[in-house]
């Protein structure tokens, strides 16, 4: 790497891991800065896992030390999701990176419909029927998303969040901060078995992940401080231009002005 390329990669650490924390799809940052300092979209994809598993470990101690985090919750659903994940990387393999982009922008307009249409469980949550108990249909759900985590990082937060919040009953801030750890268990077996079958840029990871545990800690103050209603707006935002990207809307409109 050259140094402008140190700086790009730190640079999208330190977005990523800020919007990780708080929302999800910061792997569309640091994937393609991954792949713009010329590794090859594997090699990316795997070692954008370091990022991810070290900004998460600062999320999650970070959340647990403003009493944020219910860690039985996450322990419990920890193990769908590393059971999914488990299964997710080892069916890594080229994708088709235009129906990838299509369905997940998709299911992001179909997640900003039911954060716009019931703002209220995403602000106080649903806090007499908070329980992460692991019933048939949760084990299911968080299985599924353990599997698209492990295959390709990219918007499992936003999965994660719809969940917790909608099917678990957490407000959005102690989901994001249930996210992070159950995102953290499930990275960990990803980034094992693709260290283990994939080659694994280490110097680029570490360096990733330095920006991602700044953009981690200074999310994590910013969704204890700001609380969940600005939490729910900063998620709104994220989704929507995610899925704007997604759909080349922000192609057009770039053409548009040009």
């Amino acid at each position: 790497m050259t140094g402008y390329h140190y700086a790009i990669v730190l640079a999208a650490g330190l977005a990523a891991g800020f919007i990780n924390v708080l929302a999800g799809n910061g792997s569309l940052i640091s994937l393609p800065a991954l792949i713009f300092i010329g590794l090859p979209p594997g090699v990316a994809n795997a070692t954008n896992r370091v990022s991810i598993v070290f900004q998460n470990l600062v999320g999650g101690t970070s959340f647990h030390r403003r009493g944020k985090l219910d860690a039985r919750g996450a322990l419990m659903l920890s193990i769908p999701m590393v059971l999914g994940s488990t299964v997710g990387a080892f069916l890594a393999v080229e994708v088709n990176d235009e129906v990838f982009r299509q369905v997940l922008a998709v299911a992001m307009i179909v997640m900003l419909a039911l954060m716009l249409v019931k703002p209220e469980r995403w602000i106080v949550g649903n806090p007499g029927a908070v329980n992460p108990q692991l019933t048939i249909a949760r084990f299911i759900i968080f299985f599924a998303i353990g599997v698209y985590g492990g295959f390709l990082q990219a918007g499992v937060g936003i999965f994660l969040l719809v969940a917790l919040v909608l099917e678990v009953g957490y407000d959005v801030v102690r989901a994001n901060a249930v996210k992070v750890v159950v995102t953290l268990a499930s990275a960990v077996v990803s980034l094992a078995i693709f260290s283990a079958n994939l080659k694994v840029d280490w110097t680029a990871g570490l360096l990733l992940a330095a920006g991602s545990m700044v953009g981690a800690w200074l999310a994590t103050r910013f969704a204890s401080d700001k609380g969940a209603a600005w939490v729910r707006l900063f998620v709104i935002v994220v989704v929507a231009v995610s899925a704007a990207h997604l759909l080349g809307v922000l192609d057009w409109l770039r053409r548009l002005l040009a």
